[in-house]
């Protein structure tokens, strides 16, 4: 007869949470007086350190979604990267959601957006902030791309600016200029009070003009 082999039950690691855990890196890079101008939740959001693979996650809906024959064009060619950009008109009223999570590896950050669409499967973003390079942050959208990224502080919100576009290719890093870049990319997190948050997005080009605009209301996390 023959012997039944029962597997060894498998512990999982618990997810860590630490509440007096606080994450200094975008304290940093503003710098205190900066930091101190931010609303209270904005900090906090931004002031709680995960711990490594735990994740947070944020439920919305996208309340604005505009784009012009310029940005149209430059959401369908970016689709070949992973479709960093809003592709269609057919997320605005729909659900959105966004769950950050702590890399352990890179000591930064996993960021997952799904939108959901009218019709068919949702968009989903995917990219990795890390805490490199000149500017002391990068946003990695996949396939090579990524940008630099400068933060700066407003009375009402956390805003994150393009300062330059890179292709990491066999190792090296060629920075793009100007002129292959999709323009100016400004993400904003914008506290509205009473838990929540506006997410916005806009793309603007010299001489395509204000090509992107996304907006997206969340509510914290419980």
């Amino acid at each position: 007869m023959s012997s039944i082999h029962i597997a060894p039950e498998v512990k999982q690691t618990p997810i860590c949470i630490d509440p007096q855990t606080t994450d200094l890196r975008f304290r940093s890079l503003l710098g205190v007086g900066a930091w101190a101008r931010l609303p209270v939740a904005i900090r906090k959001r931004f002031g709680k350190r995960l711990c490594a693979g735990q994740s947070v996650a944020y439920q919305g809906v996208v309340t604005a979604m505009r784009m012009n024959p310029a940005g149209w064009l430059l959401a369908q060619a970016a689709r070949i990267i992973g479709a960093p950009f809003p592709f269609d008109r057919s997320s605005l009223h729909q659900p959105a959601v966004v769950v950050v999570t702590e890399d352990g590896a890179s000591d930064g950050q996993f960021w997952v957006r799904q939108y959901g669409r009218a019709h068919g499967f949702p968009q989903v973003v995917y990219s990795s902030k890390r805490f490199a390079g000149v500017t002391g942050l990068e946003e990695y959208i996949g396939y090579g791309v990524g940008m630099a990224l400068q933060v700066e502080a407003t009375d009402d919100a956390l805003l994150f600016k393009s300062d330059h576009f890179f292709l990491q290719i066999a190792g090296r890093r060629l920075r793009l200029p100007r002129a292959l870049s999709p323009g100016k990319v400004v993400v904003g997190h914008h506290d509205l009070g009473d838990g929540c948050f506006r997410f916005s997005l806009a793309v603007t080009h010299p001489l395509f003009g204000a090509m992107l605009h996304q907006d997206a209301v969340f509510r914290d996390a419980h």
